[in-house]
């Protein structure tokens, strides 16, 4: 089997699976526990992989709060701010974000809109891209409370301007969201150096880590000073309060050490998913011409994420004559029952989005493996 649908997941890398395995052999503890070796060990344990983390996307190791991964940080970051920021003399109803979010945000703004909240939805270019400018004019005429924009899209691969963005946003002062979770370990990151970004979210199954744990970064407002939103869980105040809950330490290294990895490799494997993008792209080329249409821009993309329709195909009968041989999606594998609405939005039609698949591609494939599609007439 080639696996080529590593934006629905990744296979977990050998050294994060070696690196778990004594939390989940002899490494038992509770981190929230104290003075005995088990507990002190979880807990240093739970402390460097903040660390790896932060070091990866350029933030304090107190800003990285774990979660079950992207899903849970965006309702959590989203819910949170909308409910404590709407408490007694504070009454702020508007949000924005666009039309081409992942489902974990569309529809937590849609439960929003349910109980009384403005939700704008931004227009897009073909590409799935936003407008910074539209951003902007909405921003100065409805001030929302919250604006929550992803670094890039999971289906077709843009990057959004997240610089200007950020400049937007520190500029302004407005809370701003962004779900980097196909971009994390594919594109330089450093929160630092983007002040106006107050909020991110990620996952560890996406980078070489282990399902079932994530990250919601919560920057502070100073030094000394936590942004405060409503926990999504109560019960135990872990996390600095924002988040409730035993920590699953085995999985919270996992995701350190896959964060420690994507530091130290973001340059090679940038560098060869271009690479083997460039290879499948010009087999496609040549031995395809008319019969596909490319969905994906050419620049400002995520490396190694391609969105192609085979025209006159169905995507879904033409990945099952595949499934045999090659693992590929017609989408995001969270919304894979539904069109895609972030094809309709780009202006695709729906025969178009019926004849869109998504190839994505692992620094571990090799050109020879790719050649399979040469057999595709």
């Amino acid at each position: 089997m080639l696996y080529l649908d590593n934006s629905a997941t990744t296979k977990i890398l050998p050294e994060v699976l070696e690196a778990m395995m004594p939390y989940l052999k002899e490494e038992y503890g509770n981190p929230s526990s104290k003075f005995y070796s088990l507990a002190e060990n979880a807990k240093k344990a739970v402390a460097k992989a903040r660390e790896q983390i932060a070091s990866l996307l350029g933030c304090d190791p107190d800003e990285v709060i774990f979660t079950s991964g992207a899903t849970e940080s965006n309702n959590m970051i989203i819910k949170g701010i909308a409910d404590y920021y709407n408490d007694g003399n504070i009454t702020n109803k508007r949000l924005l974000t666009s039309k081409v979010e992942h489902p974990s945000i569309i529809e937590t703004f849609n439960f929003l809109s349910e109980r009384g909240f403005e939700v704008s939805l931004i227009d897009v270019d073909q590409f799935a891209r936003i407008d910074v400018q539209k951003v902007k004019e909405v921003t100065e005429q409805a001030q929302p409370l919250l604006t929550s924009i992803m670094w890039g899209n999971n289906e077709i691969g843009s990057l959004n301007p997240i610089d200007a963005l950020s400049d937007l946003f520190k500029d302004n002062g407005l809370f701003f969201h962004t779900d980097a979770t196909q971009v994390i370990g594919k594109v330089p990151i450093d929160l630092n150096k983007l002040k106006g970004i107050r909020f991110l979210s990620m996952s560890g199954h996406k980078i070489g880590g282990p399902k079932g744990i994530g990250a919601a970064i919560i920057r502070k407002q100073t030094k000394e000073i936590y942004t405060r939103i409503t926990p999504l869980l109560h019960g135990g105040g872990q996390e600095n309060n924002y988040r409730s809950g035993t920590l699953a330490v085995h999985n919270i290294v996992g995701l350190g050490k896959a964060a420690e990895l994507a530091t130290a490799n973001l340059e090679q494997n940038v560098k060869r998913l271009r690479e083997l993008e460039d290879y499948l792209t010009n087999i496609f080329k040549t031995n395809l011409g008319n019969k596909i249409k490319f969905n994906s821009d050419t620049k400002d993309k995520i490396p190694g994420l391609i969105s192609l329709q085979f025209i006159g195909v169905n995507n879904e009968l033409l990945l099952k004559k595949l499934a045999g041989h090659v693992a590929l999606s017609t989408g995001s594998a969270c919304s894979s029952s539904k069109p895609s609405h972030v094809l309709s939005a780009s202006g695709k039609t729906l025969e178009e989005v019926r004849q869109t698949i998504r190839v994505t591609l692992s620094p571990e494939l090799s050109e020879n493996q790719l050649d399979i599609f040469k057999e595709i007439q």
